[in-house]
């Protein structure tokens, strides 16, 4: 099993060679990524959000496995704006010592626009067009792609959530969302982020036209197994090629 960033905890059992550890600072931003593995230009790009307490060294030790199945996509994977308010290590999208739904939206609704900036200065970095960018995240990672994808001001490829959840459910139908597909992936035994999180999303983003594939793996807990990294890259693949 592959695991993959516990709630404040950083856990990255993968080992990575020094090309994929390749470490760029942008806009205060701490970015890692692996280049394409056909050797030329990118012609896609996954941008791989974390979860709460950990770095962006976590998930970018997944991208040698996606990158058999997507050799003409980079992927870059960013450490969260803000230090962990809940551990002495890693990077959080926002706060969830308060999980009242309405702290979590301002939350989400703080870090979104620098998440924006991100995807965008990413986009112009390899000339890589919107409709070939898609968002992966784990766990607070995924919470805050499903809020950005939707809404951000160009039409993305999709999103890859394992283990998170959906906030600001009730704002998916104004002009401004972008009805992208989504991939959920959820563990029946997760016991940081409920797996009635991964039905509530389900039915919020379908009951709002979203195209929504995916689904729950029996005693996977919070973590990324290799069911989930194969059918990952398959979505992946479905919405970049």
């Amino acid at each position: 099993m592959i695991t993959i960033a516990l709630v404040c905890l950083m856990m990255s059992p993968i080992s990575i060679s020094a090309q994929d550890k390749d470490m760029t600072m942008n806009d205060n931003w701490t970015t890692y990524d692996h280049a394409p593995a056909s050797g030329g230009k990118p012609k896609s790009m996954v941008i791989m959000l974390h979860g709460l307490g950990s770095n962006g060294q976590d998930l970018i030790s997944l991208a040698p496995y996606l990158a058999q199945s997507l050799p003409d996509t980079i992927f870059v994977s960013p450490d969260a704006p803000f230090p962990c308010d809940m551990a002495p290590f890693g990077y959080q999208w926002f706060s969830l010592q308060d999980r009242t739904p309405s702290v979590m939206l301002s939350g989400v609704q703080r870090a979104a626009p620098l998440l924006d900036s991100y995807i965008t200065t990413m986009m112009e970095k390899y000339d890589v067009p919107a409709n070939k960018v898609a968002l992966l995240g784990f766990s607070q990672g995924t919470m805050i792609s499903l809020f950005v994808g939707p809404r951000f001001p160009e039409t993305l490829a999709g999103v890859l959530g394992y283990s998170g959840a959906l906030i600001g459910s009730n704002s998916l139908n104004g002009s401004d969302i972008n009805k992208i597909p989504v991939h959920l992936i959820h563990g029946d035994a997760d016991d940081v982020v409920p797996v009635d999180r991964f039905f509530d999303a389900e039915k919020a983003l379908k009951d709002n036209n979203f195209a929504v594939s995916g689904g729950v793996t029996k005693g996977l807990t919070h973590s990324i197994d290799e069911k989930g990294v194969a059918d990952g890259t398959a979505f992946l693949r479905s919405i970049l090629y």
